[in-house]
């Protein structure tokens, strides 16, 4: 394991990706951890339990900016980039729900972490669920943003509305056509994702885009996307959706956030996890779509360090 670098350090892997300034959050800190045939970049703040962040797509550990500060002033935050995200190494293979997993639990082990809370949002929050379910005595409690459960019974309705909202995901996903519309050209693919899943446009700046973007700019990144597509995001949704789950029980005691206007993930269609799970509980966020995180960090500290602090 390296030792931690400062906040302005530059990140670079073995892959050829240019060098590139870690973007400044006071209080933060990076280093890069060593784990088997990776290396992660993690960002870190404060002291105490450690709580672990796992970011979504098409984002990295910055997704995190908003409820960093508040949550470091009581606990040890880790917001990890996850493999071919951000400023971890981005390899051309790996992108399958075991080898994502191994990543988590290589670097909690790397971290000397036995158990921690988790705060998880988009394909992190499905790295999350399966953690939990496959380590349960690794996470004490966790929050899902975005995405309600493993439990939930496949409803024919639902077919339209992912055929309206959920097209650009087989998109990503094939090979030379997904690296190409995510990392070249004006990238309308990208900036679709980012600003065609929000309640306000104003929860991003500039440079908060640009910074989620242009690091899909880097071929390797831009083909791991689609790997992680391909491989995993997908394959999950379908192994969900055919009732892979129906026989697991979940222990971690789990609150999910979801925004009031997320335009997939309905009300309507979030049962079935009655009799999985002994501690659990759904919230809607009014002011809010997929991109909780970004649009209403507020409610997403306020119900974690709620939570968090409840025995």
């Amino acid at each position: 394991m390296r030792p931690a670098a400062p906040d302005d350090a530059r990140g670079s892997g073995p892959n050829g990706l240019p060098d590139n300034t870690f973007p400044a959050l006071d209080g933060v800190r990076h280093r890069d951890v060593r784990l088997p045939g990776l290396r992660m970049h993690v960002a870190e703040a404060g002291h105490g339990e450690p709580v672990v962040l796992l970011h979504g797509f098409p984002q990295h550990w910055w997704e995190w900016r908003g409820v960093v500060p508040g949550l470091a002033e009581h606990y040890r935050v880790i917001c990890p980039d996850l493999r071919g995200a951000g400023w971890t190494d981005a390899p051309p293979i790996g992108y399958t729900r075991a080898q994502l997993l191994a990543d988590v639990e290589a670097l909690l082990d790397a971290l000397e972490l036995d158990r921690v809370c988790l705060i998880a949002h988009d394909w992190g929050a499905l790295l999350g669920y399966e953690l939990c379910l496959s380590a349960p005595h690794r996470v004490r409690k966790q929050i899902s943003l975005g995405v309600p459960h493993p439990f939930i019974r496949f409803d024919p309705r639902l077919l339209p509305t992912i055929a309206r909202h959920g097209w650009f995901q087989p998109v990503i996903a094939a090979p030379f056509l997904g690296p190409f519309l995510l990392g070249r050209g004006r990238q309308r693919l990208t900036y679709h994702l980012l600003r065609g899943f929000t309640t306000d446009r104003n929860a991003w700046s500039e440079r908060d885009v640009e910074l989620f973007a242009g690091r899909l700019r880097e071929p390797a990144r831009a083909q791991a996307a689609s790997a992680l597509y391909r491989c995993f995001i997908m394959r999950q949704a379908a192994r969900i959706m055919t009732g892979a789950y129906r026989h697991t029980r979940l222990a971690t005691p789990t609150r999910v956030l979801v925004g009031a206007e997320d335009p997939i993930v309905r009300k309507e269609f979030l049962g079935g996890f009655e009799g999985h799970t002994d501690d659990f509980g759904v919230e809607f966020v009014d002011g809010a779509s997929h991109f909780l995180v970004d649009e209403r960090p507020d409610v997403v500290l306020e119900r974690a360090l709620a939570f968090f602090a409840a025995a």
